[in-house]
């Protein structure tokens, strides 16, 4: 089974300006996780998409394959899906080959790490899975009593029949993460995204999983770092 990990990594980015190279505990953000992909052992190629020299340079770097820059969906209107097709016709195209299973990995999660990796391989090869995303489970944060706001600050509850039962007695909730997504190749170009109609979700740590958008993401993530480095000493 040939599989390929496509890591993106485009140039442009609006809420934290470069933050794909952005310094993450002395590495570029990109560095974590091209590090963690080669050293899953999972893939027969992992590759940078970027449509930026300096990124494509750095992919290199640290040991991923970068021959190509992405020709197309590189703005921030397109997709990760889209953008992971391209880079998966490119590849096809530089190296004439075919591949069974794409993993995307979003260049914005540095915390998720190279067993991460294998687990949820291992877990979409066991499943039989067509497609599978990443995803978290809800903690602290419980959604089962979210609400919108009006202007005057009255709730709207989205899920008013919770709002009379135990937080202990409701089930839990999970929630997509960028970290790992999975898919058989021909699902992928069949379907046009990894949400696929028979897609399925595998949780991971909720520190692995979560994705750098904004400053406030980038600081709470380089204080999980330290806290996962620290509960991994001890």
């Amino acid at each position: 089974m040939k599989h390929i990990a496509v890591i993106l990594a485009r140039g442009g980015s609006k809420r934290l300006f470069r933050k794909n190279i952005v310094d993450f505990h002395g590495k570029p953000m990109l560095a974590w996780t091209v590090e963690a992909a080669l050293h899953s052992r999972q893939f027969d190629r992992v590759i940078v998409s970027t449509d930026d020299s300096e990124i494509a340079e750095l992919g290199r770097s640290f040991g991923a394959d970068v021959p190509f820059l992405r020709d197309v969906a590189a703005d921030d209107l397109a997709t990760s899906s889209e953008a992971s097709l391209a880079a998966l016709r490119q590849a096809e195209e530089h190296w004439g080959e075919q591949y069974d299973l794409v993993s995307q990995l979003m260049a914005n999660c540095p915390l998720r790490d190279s067993g991460d990796i294998r687990d949820a391989v291992q877990n979409c090869i066991d499943r039989g899975a067509a497609s599978q995303i990443s995803c978290f489970r809800f903690g602290w944060m419980n959604p089962w009593w979210a609400a919108k706001l009006s202007v005057e600050g009255v709730p709207d509850y989205l899920f008013p029949e919770a709002r009379s039962t135990r937080s202990q007695d409701l089930p839990p909730l999970y929630c997509p993460s960028g970290a790992i997504w999975i898919a058989r190749v021909p699902v992928l170009k069949a379907n046009k995204t990894f949400y696929a109609s028979n897609h399925i979700f595998h949780p991971m740590s909720w520190i692995s999983a979560i994705d750098i958008d904004d400053e406030q993401d980038l600081q709470m993530a380089r204080a999980c770092f330290l806290y996962k480095n620290r509960m991994n000493q001890i």
